[in-house]
């Protein structure tokens, strides 16, 4: 195995006198040789088995229902941030020492930090690679046709590797200003659940936690994944799931005729509409013609109304009775309809316009990291460690 901190040192000198485009490809080969000889390769069989289980979970629920959709969108966001903190979190930290003395033979810290931009985008891409293909493998189905260019696949694998990138970049300004790998490790969760919760995936945020998540990666990642599955197109679920669980539960209720002829006098609303267009069935009503809403209105006109508008009326059933009345699949799409209505987000459109600004969004993300990793490491010569 090459003595890599030999073969550092051995540069230093030639480094001295070279401009900062020429020390990018002497750094990215020493990036390249770590990759191969300490095992930082072993990021990309984990990669695999993180996609893996999670593909394995999400896999019946992703493109099917809102829910489900948004709970993918999350753990495809997160599987990608957590891969992007993994790549980058020790690589400046476990090697402070060295950077101390290449920065003061000559090393320009701008050069440096480009070489491992080179490097860990990457690696981002063989891991954003590596995660499609094993969710395919575990039966995630993805859409064919994509919204901006002619495939769904390469769209995803743009978004995937965005975010993976900004979360690499963003742990490389960490292992910057982290004097030890222990110290990263440790901070690193902290960082991870910050982003958990204020993604907006897993609970609503006030208002005032706005510009915070203006800065965060797992809000873009979530709002970029949904909107390319379409979420707001998709049906809610557990609103139709909720009824069919109460299908045994007992309605009794004491209600008026009035109340009755109020709600079916009602022409404006199609549900009632549906009620009131059938025809009159001559065995139950002999000397009755046209249709039901007919006779709810000549009830009503009659100067009997008052009298039978205050019967009282008690009805004893049970969800599963009215459902079956109404008529199951009826009840089904109005419950699906109305309630994916109500959970429609405009964060979560289906556009060409949600989608570049969440790619731009998160790829200044990365960019204003690696900046701030260049001029944090600026100062590593005041380390006194």
């Amino acid at each position: 195995m090459p003595d890599l901190k030999a073969m550092t040192e051995s540069r230093i000198i030639r480094m001295r006198y070279r401009g900062r485009v020429s020390q990018v490809p002497i750094y990215l080969g020493k990036l390249l040789r770590m990759f191969l000889y300490q095992n930082d390769w072993k990021v990309l069989p984990m990669a695999a088995m993180v996609a893996g289980l999670v593909g394995l979970v999400i896999r019946r629920r992703f493109f099917t229902t809102m829910e489900g959709t948004l709970m993918s969108a999350m753990a495809i966001a997160c599987v990608c941030i957590w891969n992007g903190c993994f790549n980058s979190i020790q690589v400046i930290c476990r090697e402070r020492d060295v950077i101390k003395r290449e920065h003061r033979s000559g090393m320009h810290i701008s050069s440096y930090v480009f070489a491992h931009m080179i490097y860990q985008a990457l690696l981002c891409l063989l891991q954003t690679g590596i995660t499609l293909y094993v969710m395919r493998l575990v039966g995630v189905n993805f859409p064919a046709e994509g919204l901006i260019t002619r495939y769904f696949v390469s769209e995803f694998c743009i978004s995937l590797f965005l975010i993976t990138f900004a979360a690499d970049m963003m742990s490389l300004w960490i292992s910057s200003f982290c004097r030890s790998t222990t110290t990263a490790m440790t901070v690193m969760p902290v960082i991870l659940i910050f982003q958990l919760v204020f993604s907006g995936g897993m609970m609503s945020l006030p208002a005032r936690a706005e510009p915070v998540t203006r800065v965060i990666i797992s809000n873009y990642g979530l709002k970029l994944i949904a909107a390319q599955a379409d979420y707001n197109s998709l049906p809610l679920g557990s609103a139709w799931n909720t009824v069919q669980r109460m299908r045994g539960n007992r309605i009794e209720e004491d209600v008026t005729m009035g109340q009755i002829l109020d709600y079916l006098s009602n022409k404006e609303d199609p549900n009632v509409k549906e009620i009131r267009d059938p025809e009159i069935q001559k065995e139950d009503f002999p000397n009755q013609a046209g249709t039901i809403g007919e006779l709810v209105d000549r009830i009503n006109s009659s100067k009997y109304s008052v009298e039978i508008r205050n019967q009282l009326i008690h009805i004893n059933t049970t969800v599963d009775q009215v459902i079956q009345l109404l008529g199951e699949e009826k009840v089904k799409d109005y419950i699906i309809e109305t309630s994916s209505a109500t959970e429609r987000e405009s964060a979560y459109d289906h556009t060409w316009e949600n989608i570049v600004d969440y790619w731009s969004n998160l790829m200044l993300l990365a960019v204003a990291f690696a900046l701030l990793s260049i001029i944090t490491l600026e100062f590593i010569d005041y380390d006194k460690r």
